[in-house]
């Protein structure tokens, strides 16, 4: 009997010494999964450019703008190119500097709207805009526009300390919308949203290197619903 009780304990003590070490070997692999190739600026600048992302650069800046994504990333490992002189307009033309109060207003829908519409002339697409309407009280606006004979809202409610950021979301799922429409595998992506915010236009490739070799912090780009959980919208 006693051997019998013995052998039990010797037999469950096995099955703990292997399922822990299982488990550990799920947590290895788990660990290894994450371990991501770090990468050089120069060697970001090679992917990106098979990635075409440079492919809406005008010939003229690429070397230029290359050359600012190598040190971007080297000195401070941050994904971002360079504006033009004294202007707040990227030279890559996918990275777009928006104040978002501007953005809010009235007059700075149609702003923003034709900065990003070049991007989307070197894509080849369409991005024509008309019947901007805007109906508001006291307390309440709605503000909508026409996008290649489609209307959108721009905002639509009560005002609250949300506006802005409410406001920022919907123009880039607006512009998301003509994207997909037009069959492009470009979106934007939204980074921040301030009066020095900013967003980008990314394939879905480029997007899923950038995430996966740069920080994933409030300065890089994000899926819309992630970005919304993080600031509350």
């Amino acid at each position: 009997m006693q051997r019998l009780i013995f052998l039990l304990f010797i037999g469950i003590l096995s099955c703990t010494s292997q399922k822990k070490e299982q488990k550990n070997n799920v947590q290895s692999k788990k660990t290894e999964s994450k371990i991501v190739e770090k990468l050089s600026g120069k060697e970001i600048v090679s992917k990106l450019d098979k990635l075409e992302f440079f492919n809406l650069t005008d010939e003229s800046e690429l070397e230029t703008v290359k050359q600012e994504f190598v040190e971007s990333k080297d000195k401070w490992n941050f994904f971002s190119g360079a504006m033009r002189g004294e202007t707040t307009d990227y030279t890559d033309n996918r990275f777009f500097a928006v104040d978002c109060e501007t953005l809010f207003e009235t007059d700075g829908l149609t702003e923003y709207l034709n900065k990003v519409k070049s991007s989307f002339e070197k894509l080849g697409l369409r991005l024509e805009y008309a019947n901007e309407k805007s109906e508001q009280t006291d307390n309440y606006w709605k503000h909508t526009i026409e996008l290649n004979g489609t209307e959108y809202v721009a905002f639509d409610g009560q005002f609250t300390d949300y506006d802005w950021g409410i406001a920022y979301l919907n123009f880039i799922k607006m512009l998301n919308s003509e994207l997909e429409n037009q069959n492009s595998e470009n979106r934007f992506y939204p980074i921040k949203c301030d009066n020095d915010g900013e967003m980008v236009l990314l394939t879905f490739k480029q997007f899923d290197f950038a995430k996966k070799h740069f920080p994933d912090d409030n300065e890089h780009p994000k899926k819309i619903s992630e970005w919304k959980s993080i600031n509350g919208i």
